[in-house]
């Protein structure tokens, strides 16, 4: 973590090529904006509290950043050196070094940043351009250097030579700058081009007409530095991105059974020897443990799951499964629920807001909003929980060693206690005692030929 480094991120960009209403950089990539994994990668790097340029959608990528970060307007996008002459009132006065990142590069790596950073220290590079080897270099910058290896020039695609298109290295549109030499130059550069724009490239060149160093530093996974213009290439990313993800697990002691088919977000944890199943995605904060089984095709979003879990086909939205617990087939566990020990939720259960104590069992087709259940209770097939009167949310609270029949309705608010037994079909508005036995239905009426005395007043 570096104390002398400032990080410049440009994303006032408009992205037309996205032809879409949200910023460019807010399009998410494994279900977190892309500008997030820019400004991650900053505080890994520094301290030092990052400045992203805005411009389009301003408002929005503020609303979403919040106060993590400093902002720099430029309301009129004039080029990349324009860019960062906007955020200079950050740089005023700064003794170090200034991290010039594209809010549209996502996968690039605090290593490979580090790396630059010590490279321009330890060489005395007044800048240093990141740049990678790409076969198929078309449409980028070519970096040409010069006979000590070092950055003579920066051609455009359009500009260059039959000679100099044969360059694989590209330029990477990051870079590593002194910042008194990057405020110095910046004050040289012109809009004197076809596009009446400021270019940071341009800083490079008067660096090296002074006698400034000016290096160059080579990723070594040209991945790192894929931007994303389109939505092609925002699944491009997607799919690196996963394959690094997935790998990562893989290498940590997780089986995934099929990583292709897998989906696992870029903060999710899970412990070892746990098993994931195709189809899976795993979102958000959610951290599953140790030895866990995720049988196919479930979604899981901000959940902690416990040790010895069991999952299948199931929804866990914001919630907390304990040890050895079974969820599923067809499970929905919505938020605010939080679900103990040795618990048995099974097919068609819809869980919301409640808490479920250890060793009860919710085997099918129930309905639990707003409960508080205690331990080793068992609910029956089709138990709704009636938590909501038509204008509040009830609470219903049912003890420990309970026993709810089958098609039982809970009317909230109500409390059964310890130990009480509810007769299958009963609706409860009213106390169970404990280990009482309440019947709340009418009793069953038998009307001889009935069906035949309808029949013949019909005919």
């Amino acid at each position: 973590m570096k104390e002398n480094v400032i990080t410049v991120i440009m994303a006032a960009g408009e992205g037309t090529r996205m032809k879409s209403k949200l910023p460019k950089v807010l399009h998410q990539l494994c279900k977190k904006p892309i500008i997030d994994y820019v400004v991650d990668v900053s505080f890994e790097i520094t301290k030092v509290t990052p400045v992203v340029v805005v411009g389009h959608g301003a408002e929005q990528i503020k609303e979403h950043l919040g106060d993590k970060v400093r902002y720099a307007y430029q309301y009129e996008r004039l080029g990349t050196g324009h860019a960062v002459m906007m955020a200079q009132p950050y740089l005023d006065g700064f003794d170090g070094y200034a991290l010039i990142l594209a809010g549209d590069t996502p996968l690039i790596q605090a290593e490979t940043l580090d790396g630059m950073i010590d490279y321009a220290v330890k060489g005395n590079y007044s800048a240093v351009a990141l740049s990678a080897i790409m076969e198929n270099s078309d449409g980028y910058g070519r970096i040409i250097r010069d006979k000590n290896g070092d950055f003579d020039r920066i051609v455009e695609h359009k500009d260059a030579s039959r000679e100099e298109r044969k360059v694989k290295e590209i330029n990477a549109s990051m870079y590593c700058f002194e910042v008194p030499s990057l405020l110095d130059a910046l004050k040289k550069i012109n809009n004197d081009n076809a596009q009446k724009e400021y270019y940071l490239t341009d800083v490079l060149e008067i660096m090296k007409r002074e006698g400034k160093k000016v290096g160059i530093y080579a990723v070594s996974d040209a991945d790192e530095v894929l931007g994303i213009n389109t939505r092609v290439q925002l699944a491009e990313a997607e799919k690196i991105l996963r394959q690094r993800i997935n790998q990562y697990h893989m290498l940590n002691g997780v089986t995934l059974i099929d990583p292709d088919n897998t989906y696992i977000g870029p903060d999710v944890e899970i412990g070892r020897d746990t098993v994931v199943y195709p189809g899976n995605m795993l979102e958000g904060k959610t951290k599953i443990g140790e030895e866990c089984t995720l049988y196919p095709n479930s979604r899981i979003v901000n959940a902690v799951i416990g040790n010895h879990v069991d999952i299948q086909a199931s929804v866990l939205l914001d919630c907390q499964i304990g040890d050895y617990t079974t969820v599923g087939p067809f499970a929905y566990i919505r938020p605010g629920t939080v679900i103990g020990k040795h618990v048995r939720i099974g097919d068609f259960v819809e869980v919301k807001n409640s808490t479920i104590g250890d060793g009860t069992k919710v085997s099918h087709l129930t309905y639990v909003g707003d409960g508080t259940i205690g331990e080793k209770v068992n609910v029956g097939c089709g138990v709704v929980f009636s938590n909501y009167d038509g204008e509040k949310k009830h609470r219903t609270i049912v003890g420990n060693n309970a026993f709810i029949g089958c098609n039982v309705n809970l009317v909230a608010p109500v409390e059964v206690e310890d130990g009480a037994y509810i007769a299958a079909g009963s609706t409860i508005t009213e106390r169970v005692p404990a280990d009482s036995l309440a019947i709340a239905r009418a009793r069953q009426v038998n009307k001889e030929d009935w069906v035949k005395k309808r029949r013949a007043r019909e005919e």
